[in-house]
Parts: structure tokens; C-alpha cells; sequence
């Protein structure tokens, strides 16, 4: 069987598809992605054939409101209307369709913020299915996207799709526990949970030498995602946890330089980036963004967190963690030193965070893994119908 992948091209896109790519290659299966040439080192290294296709992030500029738009619900919903469902499909659809002449895949599997898998399966009457990236759901209503997408179908000579059947029409894999999406979500039938993997390893990464050597205090991460996190922010979680008694390691990205933080005490550690299913098994406690990657792959540990939300579905995450007890949420104006400070000692001071956190651990520990999602696939591109989910 050939699979062919698509995703957004962004890290925080293409890490949640890796281990289902990983557990279809080790069943024996052909795979490969197609995005923008910005991930292909990634998908390379991880071990996959990569077709450039479509644009990269940047290109959100051709769209002159995306510049004035200040962050909030009113950007968010742009983003998802005129980007993710008009200006990427409309590039990216036709060199899918090229790859697909050339390559002849069997099933289509694309994450679910990516609709040009979905269109192009459609086209070409492939089966095709989704991998969920987010942790609560649809943070924006479905509505506004109907009539970028049906432009796609129309120029493609589709049929209409008011009701947008086509996102969830055969599969969708949602790694993440159930009882973290957004109460009263509807769920589509073809819907299947399964276990949260880390698909952050795609060379030869490795734990830093002082993880080993640090002394016997909490380990506390702050991280803030991969799509250029604020250095302000960082320097603000720095100074509100520096001098606290806990060894402190923060990943700043790969695109920026820790040496730009200036020196440090010996219980701070600056990186660039460390595979998080490397360090989270050593840690104490989690400050995040609340992006759905690290925020599943902290409470899979059982971590209790503090979650600084950005943008996107990161609001919507933050507000379900403090609703479910595992880690508190600070707003815009609390994003200082010493709200910081005191939200990192009370996560690590009250047993009732890592006991709900634990909760949602062994939520996702009894959830089917890999091998259940290699078999629901298998089984697509053979029978080519939806597979609804049992009970």
C-alpha cells in the first residue's frame, strides 16, 4: 500500500502524523509527504520521501489583511477561512494532483487542518483520512469555511458540500483522550480515539549532558511551540523562575539563538530544542502555550502544567486544563515574572494538579496505539468506505 501524507507546513503539523507514517512503514507499507520544501529536511531525516508542494507559512502575506489583524478571534477566523481553506488548497491542489499522476498512492492521510488531501482525494476518488492536531476540537465553527472550499470543489466539477462531509467522510484519528475535547463537540461517527504519540525525533537527537548532572530539585520545561515563540515571554519565565530552589531547561527554537538570553545561573538552561519524549519522563512540572503537542504530551506524563496562551487553538486548550484541575492558566495581563513564579510553585506545591493530570494519563495509556490506526487504514484502502467507530 502507497500513503501518501499532507500537512500544513508547520513542525507543530507534521510531528502528530509521524508515528502513524513510522507504524504504516514498519507494517511494510510505502510512505511518503508532500508539503512545502521548508519541511523536507524534517520528512527526510524522519526517514520519508518528501514531494515539495504548495507554499510555506510566510506566503500568509500575499493576504494584506493577515498583516493588520491583531491577534484574537477575528484573526483566527481569517486565518482559517482565507488561508487554510482558500489561498493553501488553491496552491497546493494542483502539485497533489501531480504527485498522485506520478506516485499512484492508495490512500491519502492528511492532518485535519490540511484540506487540500481531502479535495484531492476527492478528485481523484481516493479514499482519504484525517489525523486530529487538536487537543479540544474545532475551535472555530465550521460554517465559514463552506464556500472557500466548495470554490475548490466547483472549479475541480465536484458537487457542492454544505454540510462539509468531506472532512470526517471516511476517517479521522484523534490522538488524544476523549474526555479533553470541548464538552458537547460533535463527534462524526467515523471518528476513532487512540493513544497520543510523540513523532518529535527525526535524527540524532539526544538528552544534553546536565540533565544527568543537575541536582536533586524539580525539572521544570518551558517551552513555547515551534512557530516563533516571543522572546519576551521567555525572558519573562526566566526571570520568574531563575531563582527559584528548581533546575529550570527552556527550548527557544531552532531558529533562534539561546546565547541571546545572556548568562545564566547554573540551575537555567537555554536550548534550542530537545526531543520532549527524551525529557518530559524527567520532569516535574510543564510551562507551555498551550499548542496541543506539547500540552498532550506533558499530561501523557502526568505532568501539571502553566499555559501562557498565544493564538490559534491554544485559549481553548488553556481554558479545558484549568476546568479539569491539571494546570492553572494565565491571561494576557499576568504573563510577568511574578505571576509566573507563583503559578510554577503552586502547580508543584499542590498534589490535586499531578492527580488530575494523572487522571488523563492513564486516560490516554488505555487507548489504543499504532497498530490499531495501521489496521483502520489497511482497511480503508481496501473496502474504500467509512469506518464507523464501535459503540
Amino acid at each position: 500500500m502507497r500513503v501518501l501524507f499532507t500537512t500544513q507546513p508547520l513542525s507543530g503539523h507534521v510531528h502528530p502524523l509521524l508515528p502513524f507514517a513510522h507504524a504504516l512503514a514498519e507494517a511494510g507499507h510505502v510512505v511518503a509527504f508532500a508539503t512545502h520544501a521548508t519541511l523536507a529536511t524534517t520528512i527526510i531525516r524522519a526517514g520519508f520521501r518528501h514531494f515539495p508542494a504548495g507554499l510555506d507559512w510566510a506566503s500568509n502575506d500575499r493576504l494584506p489583511e493577515f498583516r493588520t489583524l491583531p491577534f484574537g478571534p477575528e484573526r483566527t477566523a481569517f486565518i482559517r477561512r482565507e488561508v487554510f481553506a482558500g489561498l493553501r488548497p488553491r496552491h497546493l491542489l494542483p502539485d497533489l494532483l501531480a504527485v498522485a499522476a506520478d506516485w499512484s498512492p492508495d490512500l491519502i492521510v492528511h492532518d485535519e487542518r490540511e484540506y487540500g488531501g481531502g479535495l484531492a482525494g476527492e478528485i481523484l476518488g481516493l479514499p482519504h483520512a484525517a489525523v486530529g492536531i487538536l487537543a479540544t476540537g474545532d475551535f472555530i465553527p465550521r460554517p465559514p469555511i463552506v464556500a472557500a472550499l466548495d470554490a475548490h470543489r466547483t472549479g475541480h466539477g465536484l458537487p457542492p458540500d454544505p454540510d462539509l462531509a468531506m472532512l470526517d467522510r471516511y476517517l479521522t484519528l484523534r490522538p488524544f483522550p476523549p474526555s479533553f475535547q470541548a464538552p458537547g463537540l460533535a463527534v462524526a461517527p467515523t471518528t476513532h480515539y487512540l493513544r497520543p504519540l510523540l513523532g518529535d525525533r527525526t535524527g540524532t537527537e539526544a538528552l544534553p549532558p546536565w540533565v544527568e548532572d543537575r541536582p536533586g530539585q524539580p525539572l521544570v520545561y518551558a517551552g513555547l511551540g515551534t512557530q516563533h515563540p516571543p522572546p519576551a515571554l521567555f525572558r519573562a519565565i526566566i526571570a520568574g523562575l531563575a531563582e527559584e530552589a528548581l533546575t529550570l531547561v527552556v527550548t527557544v527554537g531552532r531558529d533562534q539563538d539561546p546565547a541571546d538570553y545572556g548568562p545564566q545561573p547554573q540551575n537555567v538552561h537555554i536550548e534550542r530544542y530537545i526531543p520532549l519524549s527524551l525529557l518530559l519522563p524527567r520532569c516535574d512540572a510543564v510551562v507551555n502555550n498551550g499548542g496541543s503537542g506539547t500540552l498532550m504530551a506533558a499530561l501523557a506524563q502526568g505532568l501539571p502544567l502553566v499555559i501562557l496562551s498565544l493564538t490559534a487553538d491554544q485559549p481553548e486548550n488553556a481554558a479545558r486544563c484549568a476546568a479539569l484541575g491539571v494546570g492553572i492558566a494565565l491571561g494576557r495581563e499576568e504573563r510577568t515574572p511574578v505571576h509566573i513564579r507563583d503559578a510554577v510553585r503552586a502547580v508543584l506545591a499542590d498534589p490535586s494538579y499531578r492527580t488530575n493530570a494523572g487522571h488523563l494519563r492513564d486516560e490516554m495509556a488505555a487507548l489504543p496505539g499504532p497498530e490499531y490506526a495501521v489496521a483502520l487504514l489497511e482497511r480503508l484502502a481496501r473496502e474504500k468506505q467509512p469506518i464507523v467507530a464501535a459503540g
